[in-house]
Formats: structure tokens, sequence, C-alpha cells
């Protein structure tokens, strides 16, 4: 993700858990792709209002599926967030069979799919 970013020239920040002050790398963010993998690791401290948080995480538990993103407490501040289930998981799937269709086109001796 960073990388794509990166190619459309974004400035992109890049930390992890043991970021010192992470909650404050973070509000820095305009938009904020949470991959930690840990359940609802980041909290309403972690997100500048109005910021774009995309949850990358899922965690199943007990009470169904959870992101990386205490989600009921960083709605209300972020301009746009991700919910899980529904929200990168659908786009994770199309984009792996496209991935599985193109290779076996291109093992077949057939050019990738140009959808």
């Amino acid at each position: 993700m960073a990388q794509l970013l990166v190619n459309r020239n974004a400035t992109v920040t890049i930390a992890h858990s043991h970021t010192a002050d992470l909650p404050a790398v973070a509000r820095e963010a305009d938009v904020l792709v949470v991959a930690m993998g840990r359940q609802e690791a980041v909290d309403d401290a972690f997100v500048a209002p109005g910021a774009t948080v995309i949850d990358v995480g899922i965690h199943r538990t007990p009470a169904g599926l959870r992101g990386d993103v205490a989600f009921a407490e960083v709605a209300p501040i972020a301009g746009a967030i991700t919910p899980v289930p529904g929200g990168v998981g659908p786009m994770t799937i199309e984009t792996l069979l496209r991935n599985t269709l193109d290779a076996a086109r291109l093992q077949a001796g057939l050019p990738p799919s140009d959808a």
C-alpha cells in the first residue's frame, strides 16, 4: 500500500507498534491505513478529525468479526472509515481472484485479462 501511494506522489510515513508516540504520529495522517494485527488497537487517540481510516485487520471473536480499529470510537471523528466486515475484504478477494485468473492465463500462453 505504501508503494502504491508513493507512486501517486503521496508522502507516506510507515510506523509500527514500537514507533515512539505512535498515536501522535498517526494523528498526522490524512489517510490512515491500519494493519497492526491487534484487535481494536487503534482508537480515537490515533485519528485526526476528518481523516480517512482504512482498516485492513480482521479478527474472529465470539461477538463477530472485528478490525484493528475501534470502529465505534473512531467513526465519529473520521471523515470516512472502512467497516469490518464489509470494508476492504471484498476488494481483497476480487484482487486475489483476478491475479489467480491472470496467472492461469499466462501459464496457458494467453495474455492477462484487461478488466
